[in-house]
């Protein structure tokens, strides 16, 4: 017959007895209506997805330690800085407490962790870029990967030519040397443009190390957004860390031909803000409509490569240069709005992946330029669920240009006034 328990395991089992009475205890004060808001408890596993320059990919899972917070009963808006001059963008390398704003005039300024503004501004090209149209300026801002070791920092801008540029500077983690420009792409509009409109600007560095930036048609819808040769109209992926000027990663869909081999997707009209989410493994774009639909593109990024987005042909699931029209020929929005009616004009943002709200782990935020409101949407097995508007909450925070990230991962919000916001939980 088998032996009975030894000692240590004698007490190991009282002992286990004990937390059982003792948690079951807590469980029954949190559900006992004492007049206390009942803590929760939140722990998740993040998924992350890591493309590699030979086009594999491999998966690891990250383990979130536990932490106990009071019951989320709403968010707000807290503010950060107030004061900046039509900010475009604003970002932070994880783990910093400062936090990168772009200024639409042409410069870039450094909100410090205690909230005030640096007295210099870190980059200041005024001299160089125009901004006569709301939608030229200083448009997008990226810091190397390996910031401040690598000082390399990447902007997007439009020059006094009415030309898109994006070019590199190098750089402390103070200032940017306006000498050290090295110009990567020199673009005029397009021809047969109609305005000097539609530019895209956005930059962002996914998790395979490469550059990824979004480019308007130029008020060109006629040419560019189904001509995947172009630069215009598209989301293009470059290797900044090879060739001269750049490099051209091996897995672009269009790297052996058939298409620019810069481009990653195309059909779009003026992509201004799309969102990576390395741990998701997608790309969100918000493409700015004509006058019928405002849209949210998803792609996954490890086989979105070479998307059609179906821009001019279609607008939306709408028919527009291509009638009749089946829109299932095309990348099907995620979600689409009414332009004019329920907005005018899509900002895109940024899945929240940060620390301070866990409930809100793969929420996905974005807004409309002409209503004001802020709305969120959960992208699951290829659909967008748990839709909300947070405007009544939230209140309206104004024209927003963008939302970025600080050093926690926590969302940003930048409005054309010139405010910088944090979304924050209310328990």
């Amino acid at each position: 017959m088998p032996a009975g328990p030894s000692i240590e395991r004698r007490v190991g089992l009282l002992i286990g007895l004990f937390s059982m009475i003792f948690l079951g205890g807590v469980v029954v004060r949190a559900l006992s209506g004492d007049g206390q808001a009942a803590p929760t408890t939140s722990s998740s596993t993040n998924t992350i997805v890591t493309t590699t320059t030979d086009g594999g990919s491999s998966t690891t899972l990250s383990e979130r330690p536990s932490t106990t917070l009071n019951a989320l009963t709403g968010l707000r808006l807290e503010p950060v800085a107030s004061g900046m001059q039509q900010p475009t963008y604003a970002v932070s390398p994880p783990g910093s407490d400062r936090i990168w704003v772009v200024e639409r005039p042409g410069r870039i300024r450094i909100i410090e962790a205690d909230g005030t503004i640096g007295p210099d501004p870190f980059l200041d090209i005024q001299d160089r870029v125009a901004f006569d149209g709301i939608e030229q300026g200083m448009l997008g801002f990226a810091l190397h990967p390996d910031f401040p070791t690598d000082g390399r920092v990447f902007v997007y801008y439009v020059g006094n030519s009415a030309n898109r540029r994006l070019v590199e500077f190098t750089a402390t983690e103070d200032a940017a040397d306006p000498e050290s420009e090295r110009v990567l792409i020199d673009l005029e509009q397009p021809p047969r443009s109609t305005d000097i409109r539609h530019y895209g600007g956005m930059l962002e560095f996914g998790p395979d190390g490469y550059l990824w930036i979004s480019s308007g048609d130029g008020a060109n819808a006629s040419d560019q957004g189904q001509n995947p040769e172009g630069f215009f109209g598209k989301i293009l992926r470059i290797d900044i860390d090879s060739g001269d000027p750049y490099g051209i990663p091996p897995d672009n869909p269009f790297a052996d031909g058939g298409g620019g081999p810069e481009v990653w997707a195309y059909g779009l009209r003026n992509p201004w803000r799309f969102g990576i989410d390395s741990v998701g493994g997608h790309i969100y774009i918000g493409d700015v409509g004509f006058g019928a639909r405002e849209e949210i593109n998803v792609l996954p990024l490890d086989t979105g490569g070479g998307s059609n987005l179906g821009w001019a042909n279609v607008e939306g699931t709408i028919c527009f240069q291509e009638d009749p029209c089946d829109p299932t020929d095309y990348v099907v929005p995620a979600l689409e709005y009414d332009n004019p009616g329920e907005g005018c004009a899509v900002t895109g943002g940024h899945v929240y992946r940060g620390t301070a709200i866990p409930e809100l782990t793969g929420t996905y935020f974005y807004a409309d330029w002409c209503q004001g409101f802020v709305r969120s949407f959960r992208w699951v097995d290829g659909e967008a669920t748990e839709q909300l508007d947070r405007t009544e909450e939230l209140g309206s925070p104004g024209q927003v240009n963008a939302f970025g990230l600080d050093g926690a991962g926590e969302i940003l919000i930048v409005t054309h006034d010139g405010n910088i916001t944090r979304l924050v939980a209310v328990r």
